[in-house]
């Protein structure tokens, strides 16, 4: 990181307006004899930048298209963890958990230390004598695999707690709720903010990346995909994509874009809905967080920040797939659940956030959502087309390799193997040296220490570039309104530096203050609508407009999870629309 009086260098990898427009420009020139592209992703979640990164640092020429904001999905509404996933250990799956392990310790060690860090999690134990040695044994093998791939593990070993112990690190668990417990480390990641640092990464090195731009039909010679055609959301343009191979990774759509081109041998996913609730830090004491079994699945209380993330659920969901809703009863069960261990009982009233996702899992057509598989499986189902489907947050890089594995197959030239176990994200390089030098940032940027760490575990070493835009308008280092936790600078940086096309792609994931904020962000609206609008050219209408949409999204929400079951809920959720187009 440069001092504070340096300016940071011209950036490549900034997703601002310029660099929207250029990469629209490659895109479209794909058509164009000897311009072709190498590959074309379709999805802009944790997999299909994880593909894009990928492909693009093989040396291959490298488009990605995402019809609405990255991480817009499924990606962006996970439980933030970077993890093995000890149940799986359970079910006896020790190839996931071993490769997810190890894939844990690369991002916590190497290639995102900004972004990622170790989290503790007490796992309680309820019965005398019995219990310990089998728990102990399984998380000892859970510690013992993640030190097998030749990456630090990035987390400490886990250590076991007497009743004693577990009540003073957890001073708001009920007194008899446990015989003791063994203290163990996973990762916690913000996943919305890794998407987009992945995405930039990847344009930094030379992908071309759009969002806010859907593939409607894919092109064919034959039965050849050989592209695209996508339609520009903002202003309603058609235009043609050719590529050499198209790569689908969208996720719980899978089926749908699969089916423009194929019925034929088709994967088929299954979306399974879970559910997070979000709760000030002061709620209930405690130093680590919590793994509490349920009769359906796990339930995690997960520090954040001055927050606690609680969660999740595990059930189908067949309804609208980009407005997942939480319902009453979804909100109820986790309360409930949470609530047979803590001294004081979590009411509605403390919930500040609410958010719903959808898992994309590998479907057998009558098994529940809860046993499905989190493994991955790419297919090449027609020439030109790879699909890559499945699988969890933490092991996408490995997804992303075996996808582009799968499509260089067929390509004449000889392209290198897989690198990104090398790659650091953006803002990884010198983030250590950075933070060392923490106080003197602080000091020669006027801003507080404590606001300059904040920064510095969402940017990293490119946190430079946020203080330059202090340094050039002062009045950013204020924060927004009601929600403390996030300068205006970010919101600007968020349009100029990492995509954000709308207020509420500023609001739930290059920030978290739908979620993190008692009024979800309606406070912040007009301050961020009016710095986005200057930097993206945006009239008083617009302006206007997207205060107004982001209002009606935040009551919508509010009025599904008020709903006794999903269908009611998901028809609420449904009454505020998407914003589209741009002008």
């Amino acid at each position: 990181m440069t001092g504070f009086g340096e300016r940071p260098p011209a950036t490549r990898g900034a997703l601002g307006p310029e660099a929207r427009e250029s990469a629209l420009a490659a895109l479209k020139a794909s058509t164009e004899p000897g311009k072709e592209l190498d590959i074309l992703i379709v999805g802009g979640g944790i997999v299909g930048t994880g593909v894009a990164l990928d492909a693009v640092t093989r040396g291959l020429s490298v488009g990605i298209v995402e019809a609405s904001d990255w991480a817009a999905g499924t990606s962006s509404r996970s439980s933030k963890l970077i993890h093995g996933g000890l149940r799986y250990l359970e079910m006896l799956d020790f190839a996931l958990v071993k490769e997810a392990l190890q894939e844990r310790g690369l991002l916590l060690s190497e290639l995102a230390p900004h972004l990622a860090r170790p989290v503790p999690f007490l796992y309680p134990l309820t019965k005398h004598f019995v219990e310990r040695p089998y728990i102990g044994a399984g998380i000892a093998l859970y510690d013992a695999m993640s030190i097998s791939g030749g990456h630090k593990r990035g987390v400490p070993f886990h250590k076991h707690l007497s009743r004693r112990g577990t009540l003073r690190a957890a001073p708001s668990l009920k007194d008899d709720a446990f015989v003791g417990s063994i203290r163990y480390y996973d990762g916690q990641v913000d996943d919305a903010k890794y998407v987009a640092n992945l995405v930039r990464t990847a344009a930094y090195y030379g992908a071309h990346a759009v969002n806010q731009t859907a593939v409607v039909d894919f092109l064919r010679e034959g039965e050849r995909v050989v592209g695209a055609k996508v339609v520009n959301r903002e202003d309603g343009s058609n235009f043609n994509i050719r590529a050499k191979q198209v790569i689908n990774a969208t996720g719980v759509w899978t089926d749908e874009t699969q089916a423009m081109v194929t019925d034929r041998g088709q994967l088929k996913v299954r979306a399974s809905k879970g559910i997070h609730l979000v709760v000030p830090r002061d709620r209930f004491q405690s130093t680590v967080g919590l793994i509490l079994r349920t009769e359906k699945s796990v339930l995690f209380v997960i520090p954040w920040g001055r927050h606690w993330i609680i969660g999740t659920t595990d059930t189908d969901w067949h309804l609208d797939k980009a407005h997942p809703a939480a319902s009453s009863k979804d909100i109820d069960y986790i309360l409930e659940h949470v609530n047979t261990v803590l001294k004081r009982p979590l009411t509605r009233e403390d919930v500040e956030g609410v958010y719903a996702g959808l898992r994309p899992l590998l479907a057998g057509e009558s098994d529940s959502t809860a046993k499905l598989s989190r493994e991955h499986i790419v297919a090449h189902p027609v020439p030109g087309l790879v699909v890559v489907a499945g699988g969890k947050w933490t092991t996408y890089r490995v997804m992303a390799k075996d996808a582009v594995d799968e499509a260089v197959r067929s390509m004449d030239e000889r392209v290198p193997p897989s690198c990104t176990e090398t790659i650091p994200l953006l803002g990884a390089s010198g983030f250590r040296a950075a933070w060392n030098r923490r106080n003197r940032t602080a000091e020669e940027s006027g801003v507080h220490v404590a606001r300059v760490e904040h920064l510095l575990n969402r940017y990293g070493s490119m946190t430079s570039e946020v203080l330059a835009i202090i340094q050039d308008r002062p009045e950013l280092a204020e924060p927004l309104p009601g929600a403390d936790d996030y300068l205006q600078a970010e919101a600007v940086y968020a349009a100029t530096h990492e995509g954000a096309r709308h207020v509420h792609d500023v609001l739930t994931r290059r920030t978290r203050i739908s979620i993190e904020a008692w009024d979800r962000g309606v406070s912040a609206v007009p301050v961020v609508a009016k710095l986005m609008g200057e930097i993206l050219g945006w009239s008083d209408a617009q302006r206007e407009s997207e205060i107004k949409h982001y209002l009606a999204r935040v009551e919508a929400e509010r009025l599904s999870q008020q709903q006794p079951d999903d269908e009611s809920a998901d028809a609420a959720r449904l009454g505020a629309e998407d914003i589209v187009p741009l002008r």
